[in-house]
Order: structure tokens, then sequence, then C-alpha cells
């Protein structure tokens, strides 16, 4: 029974965890990272949300066959940060999250930045 929710067997029974507080801690964790400047919401975001169960807020989680996570974050950075090393950051604290918090295999962390995104500081720069 695996009804896209995670679970772990301990010796007293199972524990579930559903697919809502795994998209939350990964959005959450995501969120930390200074760089980020938002993940996605657009109508786009809004439209999958209504048709998938995992896709929340700029995240989207796939499991592979071997019940492993394939996670996808869609964010903005915003400018005068390396994309490279925020990307970086951000697969490393949501792996941490994960990993910490509810003990999931993950497979893979792909991020995908889409835009940039200027702070009022640099506009008034403009």
């Amino acid at each position: 029974m695996f009804n896209n929710d995670l679970f772990e067997k301990n010796d007293d029974g199972k524990v579930y965890c559903g697919k809502n507080i795994m998209l939350s801690i990964i959005n959450l964790s995501a969120k930390e990272i200074s760089g980020v400047a938002s993940l996605c919401k657009n109508f786009a975001s809004k439209f999958k949300r209504l048709f998938s169960n995992n896709y929340f807020e700029g995240v989207k989680v796939s499991y592979t066959q071997s019940k492993n996570l394939i996670i996808d974050i869609y964010l903005n950075v915003y400018f005068g940060y390396s994309v490279a090393d925020v990307a970086y950051r951000v697969q490393e604290n949501v792996k941490n999250g994960i990993s910490n918090m509810i003990s999931a295999k993950i497979d893979s962390i792909n991020i995908h930045v889409l835009g940039v995104e200027f702070s009022r500081e640099d506009l008034a720069k403009f």
C-alpha cells in the first residue's frame, strides 16, 4: 500500500507521512536559502495543482520503481546571486531536510531556475 504517501516500518507498525507534509518540508527548505526569490507560482502551477496530487507551489515529486523520490523544484533567483551556488545550496538543504525529518530515500533533486528577480534596492540603482 503505497498511495503516494511515504511510510516507514517500525517494530510497532507503520508510520505514514502524507505528501502535503513532504511537499511543505521541501518548500520551506528551498525558501530558507538566501538568493531564492520565490518558488514559481504562475497560472500553469495552479493548473497543475488542480490535476496533480504531486505538485505544490513550485515543487513536483515523483517516485521511481523502487519508491525513491525524484524532486523537481522550480524557482526564481535574486539578481546578483550565483545560480549554480543557489541551486547547489537548495539541493543540499532539501536533501538534509527530507532525510532528517522523514528519512525518505531520494534518487535526485532537480533545480529549475525559471527567472531572475530584482530586489527593491537593485531596482533603485537603475
